[in-house]
C-alpha cells in the first residue's frame, strides 16, 4: 500500500550549464551563463559527439550526481539499487541514488549527495525509522512530519577509499574524491561518489524502502510517497568483491530473493572510455562486476 510522506509546494528548481575541461590526467569544470529552469536544461540534454575521450572541452547541459552505497549485513555485502522507469529514455532500469545538482550545490555537490540520500533512502525498525548521519553532520529529516524516529539509533555513511582521477571545480578539488564521466546521450557531467552505509548493531527487524516524488497535476504540488509492498530498493549480493547475481529485498529483517532476469542497469555501470561513457543503460550480468 502506498503511503505519502510529504506533500510541498513545488521549489523552482534553478541550475546552471557547466564548463568542462578534460586531460588523461584531471576534468575541471565551472559553470557559466544564466540560471535554466528544470525545462530548460532538458531541453539543453541532447546528444553530444566527443572525438577525443580523453581530452577536450565542452559545454554541457547540467552536473547530477549519484551515490554507490554499499551496505554490510549479517556478515555479507550488498550494493543498494532503486528501480526506476524512465519515460525520457524508454526503459526500466537498476540504478543508483541521484539527483540534478541545483545552481547554489554546483561548487559543493556533496551537498546534493546529502539531500538526496535523505529523500530517497528510507530505513525502518520496529523502534521507528532512522536518520543519517555523516561524519559530524546530520543528515536533513525531509519527512519529520510524517514517520515517528527512531530517538536512540542512526545510520552512518562513510567514505569508501577509490582510484578516481582528481575532478575540480574551478581550482577546488572536490571533497570525497568522486569519480566522474561525462555522458554522450545527455550531454551532461556525472559524479558518483563511493560510500558505507552501516546499521546500527542492536537494529531490529530492518526494512529498506525507497521514496520518490511525482507532480500532483490536480494539486500542483510535490508528493513523495512509499510502498512497504513494493519497496523498489534493490540489495545486489557481492562475494570476495564480485556480484553473485542475486537481488534482494530487505524487509523486517528478512532478505526476500527478487528475480534478475533481463535487468538492465543505468548507464553508470555501463563501459567507460576515458571520462566518456557512451551507452544508455547496460545488462544487469555485466554491469555489476564495474567499479
Amino acid at each position: 500500500m502506498t503511503q505519502i510522506v510529504a506533500r510541498k509546494n513545488p521549489v523552482a528548481f534553478k541550475t546552471q550549464a557547466i564548463a568542462v575541461t578534460a586531460s588523461p590526467e584531471v576534468l575541471r569544470y565551472e559553470p557559466i551563463g544564466s540560471p535554466l529552469s528544470f525545462a530548460q536544461m532538458q531541453q539543453l540534454r541532447q546528444p553530444l559527439r566527443l572525438d577525443d575521450p580523453h581530452q577536450f572541452q565542452a559545454t554541457l547541459a547540467n552536473l547530477g550526481v549519484s551515490v554507490d552505497l554499499h551496505l554490510r549485513w549479517q556478515q555479507r555485502d550488498f550494493r543498494l539499487l532503486v528501480r526506476q522507469d524512465r519515460q525520457d529514455h524508454g526503459d526500466q532500469v537498476l540504478k543508483l541514488l541521484s539527483g540534478y545538482v541545483p545552481s547554489h550545490e554546483l561548487r559543493v555537490p556533496l551537498l546534493t549527495v546529502m539531500t538526496e540520500i535523505a529523500e530517497e533512502l528510507l530505513i525502518e525498525a520496529n523502534s521507528g525509522w532512522l536518520q543519517g548521519r555523516y561524519q559530524d553532520t546530520w543528515l536533513p529529516q525531509p519527512y519529520a512530519d510524517s514517520l515517528i524516529r527512531d530517538e536512540e539509533r542512526h545510520f552512518a555513511l562513510s567514505t569508501r577509499a577509490g582510484d578516481a582521477r582528481p575532478v575540480l571545480c574551478r581550482e577546488l578539488n572536490l571533497l570525497e574524491r568522486p569519480h566522474a564521466y561525462v555522458h554522450l546521450p545527455t550531454s551532461s557531467l556525472q559524479l558518483v561518489y563511493q560510500m558505507q552505509l552501516s546499521l546500527p548493531d542492536d537494529i531490529e527487524s530492518p526494512s529498506l524502502l525507497h521514496a520518490d516524488e511525482f507532480l500532483d497535476q490536480e494539486s500542483g504540488e510535490l508528493v513523495a510517497r512509499m510502498d512497504h509492498q513494493r519497496p523498489e530498493l534493490f540489495l545486489a549480493e557481492y562475494r570476495n568483491d564480485e556480484p553473485t547475481g542475486e537481488l534482494y529485498h530487505l524487509q523486517r529483517g528478512e532478505l526476500i530473493s527478487q528475480p534478475s532476469a533481463d535487468l538492465l542497469l543505468s548507464e553508470a555501470f555501463a563501459p567507460q572510455e576515458g571520462w566518456l561513457i557512451a551507452a544508455g543503460n547496460c545488462p544487469l550480468h555485466q554491469g555489476l562486476g564495474r567499479r
